[in-house]
């Protein structure tokens, strides 16, 4: 489903970059529900992700079509294919080579949760040799911990709710995941716990395909002018995820 926006505050090389076909197709993933937080009375996703585009195709000027994706991982997968114009998903190198993202717009610690009776007790005691993690395959943290890890054995499942299957069934010794989801997580395991701080920090942002040089930098300004304005801290009021997506630092 599309929706409609008149005013434009974007040049015509902007329009033709992010919205060449007179509509902002934002590919949006469903998994993250913190950005998503549901879906309206017409079946159109909903929360601050969803928001973010609906405001950027208003300044636009053009219609807004939100494409809903099960996993992030989809949706680097598509880039560069021209099914999307601008997508909502955690940054991270290996997607960067394909998407000109933003600075990030909203954080959200990533760290573990580890089974009742577990010696671990600090992040830092995860990665040693026969330590093994499940996570879900291809999110931004599983990107970053492919990077990072070294010595534990990271134990992949194709999303959120696999990744807690395979955790409580094959008896893994640690699952990662964002804090707020490991959270509810932890209500459902008897003595689970949730380590303190985090291994990184998974950093919301927008993007569109790489070489689209003036959609690029209106994307960056929209997301820079929605920190500082205060918007972005709006939205996650709006939704009622505060405390736990926090507004990202202006971009250096």
């Amino acid at each position: 489903m599309s929706e409609t926006s008149r005013n434009s505050s974007a040049s015509p090389e902007v329009v033709r970059d992010l919205a060449a076909s007179g509509t902002l197709r934002a590919a949006i993933n469903m998994s993250n529900f913190l950005l998503v937080t549901g879906r309206t009375r017409s079946g159109e996703p909903e929360g601050v992700s969803p928001d973010m585009a609906r405001e950027l195709a208003r300044q636009l000027g053009v219609r807004l079509e939100l494409l809903p994706y099960g996993t992030p991982g989809e949706i680097a997968d598509d880039a560069g294919t021209g099914v999307w114009d601008i997508a909502n998903i955690g940054t991270e190198p290996k997607r960067a080579e394909k998407i000109d993202f933003t600075a990030a717009y909203c954080e959200i610690q990533a760290t573990y949760l580890v089974p009742a009776g577990s010696r671990i007790k600090a992040i830092e005691e995860v990665d040693r040799l026969g330590v093994r993690v499940a996570v879900s395959a291809r999110s931004a943290y599983d990107l970053w911990l492919e990077r990072h890890v070294r010595h534990a054995e990271l134990v992949r499942a194709e999303g959120l709710d696999a990744s807690l299957e395979l955790f409580v069934h094959k008896g893994l010794d640690a699952l990662a995941g964002l804090r707020p989801r490991l959270v509810s997580d932890a209500e459902k395991l008897p003595g689970a716990r949730i380590l303190d701080g985090q291994f990184t920090a998974v950093q919301q942002a927008m993007g569109c395909t790489r070489g689209r040089h003036a959609g690029a930098a209106f994307l960056r300004e929209f997301v820079e002018t929605s920190k500082a304005s205060g918007f972005v801290a709006g939205l996650i009021a709006k939704h009622g995820v505060q405390g736990r997506l926090s507004v990202a630092p202006l971009a250096q």
